[in-house]
């Protein structure tokens, strides 16, 4: 919800919820400076606000043998809005992607995989990705290593920009 305002207690409330989604509301409200019942009436706004999409565990791929993960850069054929909207529907059904991004400039679409092993991509690739209607490029890179996963916003720029405002 752009331009909703926050106060300092929602703000570390999202922070505090982004760093463990896991907590109990008593120790939010513990960490928050609030007692329990409003702390959870708080989360509920932010809920029904939108500002809290979901709660998940961040899995380690690896560790379930998913040893691959590439970035694979898409361009299509054409940009209308209808063929835009049917390659993400089509994205939505294939499980090594998992994320998508629709861009700006000459590529299309910033798709990141995962894959088991090379040939399990390979095989997505060519008959999937490459065969899909409308595709008209893929180019992809094999990350080698990845040195920062950081989900969600950095809260410390939030509260910079809240207390410029003040």
């Amino acid at each position: 919800m752009p331009g909703m305002k926050l106060d300092p207690i929602d703000r570390k409330i999202l922070a505090e919820l982004q760093a463990d989604g896991r907590m109990t509301n008593v120790e939010l409200s513990r960490r928050v400076g609030i007692s329990a019942p409003p702390c959870l009436r708080r989360v509920r706004a932010l809920e029904e606000a939108g500002l809290i999409e979901g709660y998940h565990a961040r899995v380690n791929a690896r560790a379930l043998d998913f040893e691959v993960m590439v970035f694979a850069m898409v361009g299509l054929n054409s940009q209308a809005e209808a063929d835009l909207v049917a390659f993400e529907e089509r994205v939505r059904s294939w499980p090594l992607v998992r994320e998508c991004h629709m861009l700006n400039g000459e590529i299309d679409f910033l798709l990141k995989c995962v894959a088991p092993d090379l040939s399990t991509f390979q095989s997505f690739l060519t008959g999937s990705l490459t065969s899909a209607p409308n595709v008209a490029s893929v180019k992809t890179s094999l990350v080698i290593r990845a040195s920062k996963q950081e989900p969600g916003v950095p809260f410390d720029v939030l509260e910079e920009r809240a207390a410029e405002e003040v």
